[in-house]
């Protein structure tokens, strides 16, 4: 009888405890929602973050620390340039007609504050920098408009316009709080770890279809909000999507990227998807058409070309195809290699 006592108790403490967990879950869904509880379950561990640098995560100023008067209207609407670039500046917009109908805000998470969602953290604490890319000094009002000319495929701001002084303001009060010469905890986006192979489209397609679609279409098309006048969901690939001028389009931005944010809801430190997953679906993406641009004049000095720069010519004798889709650690060892001989 005894033992029969003890089993029973057992017993009803493991199923107690099984049902305190289904009700967990059951609560959790409800609220968070079934992404985000899966979550919680099946995150990967590829991202490394540790606590004290989660503990120095950049955090930008609150819209209660805006400055009052002019100041602080021409950064309010700085903000909200960001957040709805096509409502003014879009193919209906109410300003201009000069970009392609996504936001500032489509890669610039948050209105430029997410940690890791390529913020605007060290803006103002490194501008005006030398870029290899253009190879000359940048303001930051040039490199607002390399934005406009490659992520938003379209046209130049005008510098002395009062859109583009808002969205410098902007910008500026953003990373006030970060000293001069230095880059914060979050800034950028996550640096995945190279594969050793080359990153498959083909992968990427099934990743794409099961975790980007929803939102993306399966054409790579976008969700249109109702007016018709912006994505709420922005396309990743075709006329409308960001030309092959992008960071984005060059794999490691791309992978980094959708590391740390996509699908929605992810996160830095509660990733949806492996490093693998992040890398094939980068090569799916980037292997689809989008808008052209005129690239002869990026990186005067093709040495300082980063390894997954997708066109050439480069100094080493990799081709095009594997400085786009890798396997990169070839490339890196040799730049390496190549660089401890120039100090010996």
């Amino acid at each position: 009888m005894e033992t029969n006592s003890k089993h029973n108790r057992t017993q009803n403490r493991l199923i107690g405890g099984i049902l305190i967990i289904m009700g967990i879950v059951l609560v959790s869904t409800l609220i968070l929602g079934p992404t985000q509880i899966t979550t919680w379950f099946t995150s990967s561990k590829d991202v490394s973050i540790s606590p004290k640098a989660l503990e120095e995560l950049w955090k930008p100023p609150t819209l209660s620390q805006l400055p009052a008067g002019e100041a602080g209207k021409l950064i309010t609407y700085g903000r909200e340039l960001i957040v709805n670039t096509s409502a003014y500046l879009g193919p209906k917009g109410s300003v201009q007609h000069i970009s392609n109908g996504m936001n500032c805000q489509n890669c610039h998470l948050d209105a430029g504050t997410k940690p890791f969602g390529n913020n605007y953290s060290a803006v103002t604490s490194t501008y005006p920098k030398y870029r290899a890319r253009s190879g000359v000094q940048e303001t930051i009002e040039k490199r607002v408009n390399d934005c406009f000319e490659r992520s938003l495929n379209g046209k130049a701001l005008d510098e002395e316009s009062y859109e583009m002084k808002a969205i410098v303001a902007y910008v500026k009060w953003l990373g006030s709080n970060v000293p001069r010469g230095t880059s914060p905890q979050g800034a950028g986006l996550v640096e995945i770890p190279f594969l050793d192979r080359e990153a498959s489209s083909k992968n990427g397609e099934l990743v794409y279809e099961e975790k980007c679609a929803v939102c993306h279409g399966k054409n790579g098309e976008g969700i249109m909000l109702a007016d018709s006048t912006a994505y709420q969901y922005p396309p990743v690939w075709g006329n409308n999507s960001y030309n092959v001028g992008a960071g984005l389009y060059r794999l490691s931005r791309f992978a980094g990227y959708v590391k740390a944010n996509m699908p929605f809801g992810a996160t830095y430190n509660r990733p949806q998807i492996t490093d693998e997953e992040a890398w094939d679906v980068a090569a799916y993406v980037n292997s689809l058409p989008r808008p052209q641009k005129d690239l002869h004049s990026d990186w005067p000095d093709i040495s300082k070309k980063p390894i997954d720069h997708p066109f050439g010519p480069y100094t080493d004798d990799f081709d095009e195809t594997q400085h786009k889709l890798g396997p990169f650690k070839p490339i890196e060892k040799k730049q390496k290699l190549s660089a401890k001989s120039k100090w010996q």
